[in-house]
């Protein structure tokens, strides 16, 4: 019962949009990230998705990626990312997934030893074109929400934490934030993340930093592989 881990699916099954633009290496990656799924998933493992899952605008809409998704092995834990546009409130969500999708916001699921915990999170003070009056706001709300995950976790058996955020728990010179500080207050023990696209990709940092270990996993840097977080 492994677990592994993926972000940036960004799936437009009901309004084709054609990712190529961002690059060659998306072109056809529906298909290629079909492939590679199958590769390595089993029905008895657990799939981490980091957020920007599709890009629908509407929740009716976003329901043939979902139902795309469910028909992959293995049990799918989600979070919202910022393109997520169709993720209303998480009632409405959670009742139109389909049985092996689950959503997270405000809480967390347990998976054998395991704790998920998360949320989308933001853009960190430090990075270009961080404002200090919108993006505050926002970030420190995120903060709140990831905190309110992890307490929600307080008490259960559960041995292990691992954290998905979308954003990065850092700004791009992976000075320490927010996030990361109450990842590590927390005892955390890893923390999966998306959302960078470009050449900064290779500057962020993976490895392990105040006891926890993380791990970027957008789905282009993974070449549409997930990746094994937990044999």
């Amino acid at each position: 019962m492994a677990i592994f881990a993926i972000g940036d699916l960004h799936l437009a099954h009901s309004q084709p949009k054609p990712m190529g633009i961002f690059g060659e290496h998306w072109t056809n990656h529906v298909q290629l990230l079909r492939e590679k799924w199958l590769q390595v998933v089993t029905e008895k493992d657990l799939v981490i998705i980091a957020g920007d899952i599709s890009w629908a605008m509407h929740l009716s809409a976003a329901l043939p990626d979902l139902n795309w998704l469910a028909r992959l092995p293995g049990t799918k834990i989600m979070i919202r990312g910022n393109h997520d546009y169709w993720w209303s409130s998480i009632g409405k969500v959670r009742s139109k997934l389909p049985s092996s999708v689950y959503a997270l916001q405000n809480d967390h699921f347990t998976w054998e030893e395991w704790t998920i915990c998360g949320t989308r999170g933001w853009i960190c003070p430090g990075d270009e074109g961080f404002d200090n009056e919108q993006d505050q706001k926002i970030y420190l709300r995120e903060v709140e929400r990831l905190r309110l995950s992890l307490k929600s976790a307080a008490g259960t058996e559960a041995e292990k934490i691992i954290c998905v955020l979308h954003f990065p728990p850092f700004n791009r010179i992976n000075q320490p934030s927010a996030f990361s500080d109450l990842l590590e207050a927390s005892a955390v023990n890893k923390c999966v993340f998306g959302h960078i696209h470009d050449s900064g990709r290779d500057q962020i940092f993976q490895g392990v930093r105040g006891g926890v270990e993380y791990l970027f996993v957008a789905a282009d840097g993974l070449q549409f592989r997930p990746k094994l977080v937990v044999d």
